[in-house]
């Protein structure tokens, strides 16, 4: 099958790389025709173009794979590729969970397949387990570390008894975090996997941007220190669950016990877990981002395309996001009402009754240096 790749960058070289080596040992279904590139100190080789039509166009490209990052251009270029009736394989979380709707329909009205496992998990084939637990059960839930900046930050913080500023400036010179890490540290990066993860786990298509949603930018080594002091570690963590037809998610920071599933996940890993009836709960760890382990799982789907495997499509629903779900939070730097206070921690530090989703934005939108992080019971 003729390849065409958009994007050269740290998940594109991967998939070139791993794809050329497969050929040159004579055992490859699949062969890289076309490689958009965006700058012209890209052009290395004949099979690099700045031009998406020597990729659309093309009769003999049957698969467009797509590494390029960010919403557009690669939103209109996916979109054209499936128009055209070619297969489409991303690793584009920000781009797919922002427009899935649109393209799975586009996708199955044109008779073609849109696969998407690198865009959760990197390495961890996370939607492929969903996959085959789906065969036999339904998902309840899910929940997990889905970020390996955040992940690799607040466990440098742990280990180090350091300041986030300075464990973030670490995590951007070792290539973990980006100049404007943003998406990372606010947690907009773990709502495009938990909203791509609720997609395949439950058929539920969920804007991203209605996931409650917070950060660990405003953690402090003030907070690890509670933490340790009462048995915790603190994660990011996103979570789906759906339940009578009603839709839960969100991502925030949590107090996980120590020797419990998530506390011991190093550095940059990822883990997630799922829940359902037969299998009961599973959890999958491996490294969540990285140029190899990422184009693996991109090169995984595009073999699954080209062998022609049975793979489900979504029947897909468009849902809100029910926010009556109660957590219990430990608070800092906020001024909540005394009703809402189970505990006083300090001057600056309340432990909540538990309060909705709903009424915790309410509360802690648009205050300046607010952490929240929830009370795991």
């Amino acid at each position: 099958m003729q390849v065409g790749l958009l994007g050269h960058g740290v998940v594109g070289s991967g998939v070139r790389r791993i794809i050329d080596d497969m050929n040159a040992k004579k055992n490859a279904c699949l062969c890289i025709k076309r490689i958009l590139v965006k700058d012209e100190n890209e052009m290395v080789e004949d099979r690099m173009t700045r031009n998406i039509d020597d990729i659309i166009l093309d009769q003999d490209i049957q698969l467009v794979v797509e590494c390029m990052g960010g919403k557009e251009p690669a939103h209109t270029f996916v979109e054209r590729a499936l128009e055209s009736g070619k297969h489409v394989v991303t690793s584009n979380k920000k781009m797919l969970a922002s427009y899935g709707d649109e393209l799975f329909e586009l996708a199955r009205k044109n008779g073609v397949k849109l696969l998407y496992e690198a865009s959760v998990g990197g390495g961890i084939p996370w939607m492929a387990e969903l996959r085959r637990i789906r065969r036999i059960d339904d998902i309840e839930c899910f929940e997990g570390i889905f970020n390996g900046t955040t992940n690799y930050i607040l466990s440098r913080m742990d280990a180090e008894g350091c300041e986030f500023d300075e464990m973030l400036v670490q995590a951007q010179s070792l290539g973990y975090a980006e100049r404007d890490p943003s998406d990372d540290i606010d947690g907009y990066d773990v709502a495009y996997k938990t909203a791509l993860s609720c997609l395949a786990a439950f058929d539920c298509y969920v804007d991203p941007q209605e996931i409650p949603v917070w950060g660990i930018r405003n953690i402090t080594k003030k907070d690890m220190e509670y933490a340790n002091e009462h048995g915790f570690s603190i994660k990011l963590l996103g979570k789906g669950e759906k339940k009578d037809g009603i839709l839960q998610c969100s991502v925030m920071p949590c107090f996980v016990p120590r020797g419990g599933t998530f506390a011991s996940v190093p550095l940059n890993y990822n883990a997630i877990s799922s829940v359902s009836e037969t299998l009961g709960k599973a959890v999958f760890t491996g490294q969540g981002a990285g140029s190899l382990p990422t184009a693996h799982a991109v090169v995984q789907d595009m073999l699954d395309i080209a062998t022609g495997a049975d793979i489900a499509e979504h029947s897909i629903t468009a849902c809100s996001v029910d926010e009556s779900t109660e957590v219990t939070c430990y608070i800092r730097n906020c001024s909540i009402p005394v009703q809402y206070v189970s505990e006083k921690v300090d001057a600056d530090t309340v432990i909540t009754v538990p309060l909705s989703y709903a009424k915790l934005k309410e509360l802690t939108d648009n205050t300046r240096g607010v952490m929240v992080i929830e009370v795991k019971k």
